[in-house]
């Protein structure tokens, strides 16, 4: 029986300095110094520093907010098609006729810096299923040709010269299959395809994006490919890569090969609502879902020429209808996925290297000078006062994600941000607004005025909405923008007025 006793003074022993310390308090009086010194701490800090709003979910990820900022990639096709003039090659075609006696991914890489483009994707493996590396799991590949009499690794190659230049790497490993026997057998044409993902995610370093997609020909054996367990193998041997597909789950296709997204596209999505191969839900793809519980953010995808591989009969895209495309996959929140192919000699042909030139010297053209600069700014409100950190001028600076306008989330009634000259009108025809999308995609609808007649409209801003504006070019002394509706409150984090000198639209229409 001693320890209760023990137990019991010690107790005894502990409690007697806390209530010696505050005799003479009643409970009561003891919970209001302590209250008000909380309450008074509280105050101070809140008069110190504004907080950002709670985002809105859902959010992007680290990988999916760095591709989005890549804003246009590329993708080569080459293969047994560049040879056969082909755009889907049987299976049948022998591995003797791949022999590209220039190639030079170096010359490949050197142009997509000069486009100034981050993230280069080859097609390692096409319909025809002929393998671009030397695979183990068949010899259906660059082991069969000519090329460097069997010793080339094409793959290799293209992973070394965009390492070279600083240009990240993506892949294509084409599910269908018309050449490998083990195609139409679920168990072992999956084991097949598994083991050469593990061959090209292990191989070759850091792959940035892996691209898969659903298409299939008439009268193609029934195949079941297991996407989960293919997506499941990518993430555990590459940690920062996106897995392009029609569901995602990183990246989703836009529903069309034209390059062009909705005018309303939301990078949020429900990817239940999804398959791959369904072609019943591109309308759903190429728009997203304002109530989607998932990030998945469109990939335009588009060639240069009307074909995906090379054909001596094509030609390249006019400089207007890249920038059609330019404006309306990037100019409507998506990322541009711009095919270029390398020709029969194994380099880009010289008439696409300059149309690409071009291509990035508008682009540079337009969007180098922002006339808002010259402006004052004025704004609806402003979260936290004046000196909150949140004010309009934060759409002027170069960080277009993590500083941005937040008006005050008690104004119910229409937010607006507005530019006024200071001195002279100001002559421009495109309307740049972004949003930070690291706190969610929130704006719903906007409307555009300029010396207090509406110009513009639209629906959804993500991460960049470009209004190339329709009768051409204005000269103003104010332009206000008003978001009409928000999922909560609206986040603005950069605004450009521009001036492209390649539109004309009296002459387009």
């Amino acid at each position: 029986m001693a320890r209760p006793h023990t137990f019991f003074y010690i107790i005894t022993f502990i409690s007697l300095p806390f209530v010696f310390s505050f005799e003479g308090q009643s409970p009561s009086n003891l919970r209001k110094p302590l209250h008000a010194s909380v309450t008074s701490s509280r105050n101070s800090w809140q008069e110190q520093v504004t907080t950002p709003p709670l985002p809105i979910l859902p959010l992007p990820t680290f990988s999916q907010l760095q591709w989005q900022q890549r804003e246009v990639i590329m993708f080569h096709h080459f293969g047994v098609n560049t040879f056969t003039d082909s755009e889907w090659g049987t299976g049948q075609e022998s591995p003797s006729i791949f022999n590209p006696t220039g190639l030079d991914t170096n010359q490949w890489a050197d142009t997509v810096a000069q486009a100034g483009v981050s993230l280069m994707i080859l097609t390692a493996k096409h319909h025809d299923g002929f393998c671009l590396w030397p695979s183990k799991y068949t010899d259906h590949s660059v082991v069969g040709s000519p090329w460097k009499n069997g010793h080339g690794d094409v793959v290799q190659e293209f992973v070394n010269a965009a390492k070279a230049r600083g240009i990240d790497v993506g892949l294509y490993l084409s599910p269908w299959d018309r050449h490998d026997p083990r195609y139409g057998h679920n168990k072992e044409y999956n084991e097949y395809y598994m083991a050469q993902l593990q061959e090209l995610l292990n191989r070759y370093g850091s792959v940035r994006e892996i691209w898969f997609d659903g298409a299939k020909g008439e009268n193609t054996p029934n195949m079941t490919y297991y996407f989960s367990d293919w997506f499941s193998m990518v993430t555990e041997l590459q940690s920062t890569i996106n897995i392009f597909s029609d569901a995602g789950p990183g990246i989703r296709w836009v529903g069309n090969e034209k390059g062009f997204a909705g005018s309303t596209c939301w990078s949020t999505i429900n990817r239940t609502s999804l398959s791959i191969g369904n072609g019943s839900i591109v309308d759903y793809l190429n728009t997203g879902d304002p109530k989607g519980t998932d990030w998945l953010p469109a990939e335009c995808d588009v060639s240069i020429r009307k074909g995906w591989f090379w054909h001596k009969s094509q030609a390249p895209k006019r400089l207007s209808e890249l920038l059609e495309i330019y404006y309306n996959s990037v100019g409507r929140n998506c990322v541009l996925l711009l095919n270029v192919p390398p020709n029969t000699a194994g380099l880009i042909s010289e008439i696409d290297v300059q149309r690409l030139k071009e291509f990035r010297g508008a682009i540079d053209t337009i969007f180098s000078t922002n006339l808002a600069e010259k402006c004052s700014i004025r704004a609806s409100s402003q979260r936290g006062g004046e000196s909150s950190g949140f004010g309009p001028d934060n759409v002027l600076d170069n960080d277009h994600l993590w500083t941005y306008w937040a008006p005050t989330d008690e104004d119910e009634k229409d937010h607006w941000i507005e530019f006024k000259a200071k001195t002279g009108k100001i002559k421009f025809n495109v309307i740049r607004i972004q949003e930070a999308i690291g706190l969610g995609q929130r704006i719903k609808e906007h409307k555009i005025y300029v010396d207090g007649n509406r110009i513009a409209e639209g629906t959804t801003i993500g991460y960049k909405k470009l209004h190339r504006l329709e009768k051409g070019d204005v000269e103003a002394y104010s332009v206000k923008i008003k978001i009409v509706g928000s999922r909560g409150t609206p986040l603005i984090s950069s605004v450009g007025l521009h001036f492209d000198p390649f539109w004309h639209p009296k002459m387009v229409h």
